[in-house]
């Protein structure tokens, strides 16, 4: 965390602060963990809802960049979601032009909410100035007006 999120919230948390994140919320988080020869590389922080996995937040092992394992863990969460039966998964905010967070829209069937509606995010707009958070409602305004499925698990 510290070393590709140093900015961020999670960067400074300590476990205690992490698992109250998980277990005090009304939604079913899940940590997934990915190991390769016993080695923990990965991690994804993950809601399950009714229609859908939610990858809150991932992160990995910065010395492995190179196996792709931003990308792994997002096939991985695809083929859960299919396995358990849930049509979507949802990769989280995206910020237009964030190298960071650019690999959300290398994904086909991406779709955005904009205008208080979902909608496919074409491959020619991508980058188009109006899709910038900064010409858009603040993101507590969007997220009041988000309409999300019943959290609860059959």
């Amino acid at each position: 965390l510290r070393e590709r999120h140093a900015n961020g919230g999670m960067a400074d948390m300590d476990v205690f602060e992490f698992a109250a994140m998980i277990e005090e919320s009304s939604i079913e988080t899940k940590v997934m963990e990915y190991y390769d020869k016993n080695i923990l590389e990965a991690v994804c922080l993950t809601d399950v809802l009714s229609d859908g996995l939610s990858m809150v937040y991932s992160f990995f092992d910065p010395d492995k960049s190179k196996k792709s394992l931003g990308t792994f863990m997002i096939l991985d969460h695809i083929s859960v979601a299919l396995d358990l039966g849930l049509p979507y998964l949802y990769l989280g905010y995206w910020v237009p032009g964030s190298q960071k967070m650019d690999y959300k829209v290398n994904f086909k069937g991406v779709e955005i909410f904009q205008n208080n509606k979902w909608r496919v995010l074409s491959e020619d707009e991508e980058y188009k100035l109006d899709l910038h958070p900064l010409n858009t409602a603040p993101v507590s305004e969007q997220v009041s007006s988000l309409s999300l499925p019943d959290s609860t698990t059959t």
